[in-house]
């Protein structure tokens, strides 16, 4: 799927049952979005978002947020002064699904 299709795609329920995305399409959704990072243990995408001030990391989140509720896909949100950091994983299968992807393509429209 390409960065257009992801972001103009929608998160899909997950049960438990949806397999884990294996290490060749983590890297091929990987390439898809716009700078986020995979962790050691390949089971979440991240992305540090840097501001000058509090106020426009605190507007990022609650945008995310709102973002989040419409597709049902949650991402850990941690907010500081001059940074909004986006943590994106699939809860229910303790790793990474498309839906972490076509998530992360969305907040990438959001700036």
């Amino acid at each position: 799927m390409k960065r257009d299709e992801l972001s103009k795609s929608f998160c899909e329920p997950c049960k438990g049952n949806t397999p884990k995305l294996n290490y060749s399409e983590i890297s091929k959704y990987l390439s898809e979005i716009n700078k986020w990072s995979v962790n050691d243990s390949q089971d979440m995408i991240f992305k540090k978002f840097e501001f000058n001030n509090f106020n426009k990391s605190l507007n990022l989140a609650n945008k995310i947020g709102e973002l989040a509720d419409k597709e049902g896909h949650h991402p850990d949100i941690s907010i500081g002064w001059g940074y909004c950091l986006v943590m994106l994983h699939t809860h229910a299968i303790k790793g990474l699904s498309v839906n972490d992807f076509i998530l992360a393509s969305k907040i990438d429209l959001i700036i």
